[in-house]
């Protein structure tokens, strides 16, 4: 009888944890999952965990197959030449095969002041905090959310929406991914929730103080707490580790998510940079990305050969606290259509979408195998196209 072939998952996140469940297809295959928290946190749920309108976790033994093992422990350096991941208490977990999928946090906010008096939102820890932060705030008190992206607007209406008294900064325009027409309605939604809009380029965040936040424009806005929802980071886990990333971190790897340096490493959801062109940063991402890291190294171990990635992202969904939404349908290619769901059937849409996220990494653990996604088949290779000419463009 054949050993085992050992794969490890390095994260337990949307890419992660959908990973592991699809490896259970082959008997052969022992799979262990290495996270930091005993707990799976659907991120989808954290501005609501922020407002205290759910706690934002999820018991591992609902959504990891049966077979799946957890390691609770962070990882510290992988050994590819050794096959080997290194982890925090010192032990080394050998792996034939291993699939790095560790996320993504709140990036480090780079405006003076803001590290040491803004709250970030994007991680179970952060939300926890800021929770903490607001029990203890008076409900008059000014509350600044910095970012008009998805965290951003949901945190803000989240908030307003108990009578908070909250300013929304978005350093752009409100919702940059949603159509013309969409987005004058999420402005119509915040300002229903009694949400104050700053939008415009000239109003980015320039300082942050204990009690105020420094536009651009020069005005500066009380603030007795100010939560950062501008942008993410990845961890540094690759290039500590000697492996080739992208300029944010990213691992870099070929159109099947395996890494450009070792063919037994293959990356998913947040931290991977297939081509150099990652996909947007979302948890339905996440998940297929994911699954399609797992199809990956099952060719391989099967002595296949493993297909590129092939991913399409038909709609984009926010909700304006627990009352309305907005379900915004998208071309293949990402292009917002004027076309969208909201109020009460944005809200049922996005809050199906939130069950669903979690719904189908339960299913892949009892039907490995099963998780399916709308492909593009066009515009990526369209763009890797693109991209190839300008790189083989002589400089002029």
């Amino acid at each position: 009888m054949g050993k085992n072939i050992e794969v490890v998952v390095v994260g337990g996140g949307y890419a992660g944890v959908m990973a592991a469940n699809r490896l259970t297809r082959r008997d052969d295959v022992t799979v262990t999952v290495v996270n930091p928290r005993p707990v799976f946190v659907p991120r989808l749920r954290l501005h609501q965990l922020v407002a205290g309108t759910h706690d934002a976790v999820v018991a591992y033994e609902d959504v990891l197959a049966d077979r799946v093992r957890l390691v609770v422990d962070s990882a510290t350096r992988i050994d590819a030449a050794g096959r080997s991941l290194v982890v925090a208490d010192g032990d080394d977990i050998g792996y034939d095969h291993l699939v790095y999928a560790v996320g993504s946090g709140s990036a480090g906010p780079r405006v003076p002041g803001a590290a040491e008096f803004a709250y970030p939102v994007a991680t179970l820890e952060a939300a926890q905090r800021v929770r903490s932060v607001l029990d203890d705030t008076p409900m008059a008190a000014a509350v600044t959310v910095v970012g008009g992206g998805p965290t951003g607007i949901e945190t803000a209406a989240e908030l307003a929406e108990q009578g908070r008294a909250v300013t929304l900064v978005c350093g752009g325009v409100v919702g940059p991914y949603l159509h013309p027409r969409a987005r004058r309605k999420a402005r119509k939604y915040l300002a229903r929730l009694g949400v104050t809009l700053v939008e415009g380029q000239e109003t980015a965040v320039t300082a942050v103080t204990p009690d105020a936040v420094e536009l651009g424009d020069g005005r500066t806005l009380p603030s007795r707490v100010t939560l950062w929802a501008a942008g993410f980071e990845v961890p540094d886990l690759a290039a500590r580790s000697g492996l080739r990333t992208d300029a944010v971190g990213r691992l870099l790897t070929d159109e099947t998510l395996t890494s450009v340096d070792d063919e037994r490493i293959v990356a998913a959801g947040d931290s991977s940079a297939p081509s150099g062109l990652p996909f947007r940063m979302s948890a339905y991402a996440a998940g297929c990305l994911g699954a399609h890291a797992a199809d990956t190294v099952l060719s391989r171990i099967a002595g296949e050969q493993p297909k590129p990635i092939d991913l399409a992202f038909p709609a984009m969904c926010i909700s304006f606290g627990r009352q309305a939404g907005i379900f915004q349908l998208a071309r293949k290619d990402e292009t917002a259509v004027p076309v969208y769901f909201s109020g009460g059937a944005g809200k049922k849409l996005k809050e199906f979408s939130c069950e669903a996220s979690v719904k189908h990494l339960v299913t892949e653990a009892r039907k490995p195998g099963s998780h399916h996604w709308p492909k593009d088949g066009k515009h990526r290779p369209q763009l890797l196209q693109a991209r190839r000419e300008n790189v083989a463009a002589p400089l002029t």
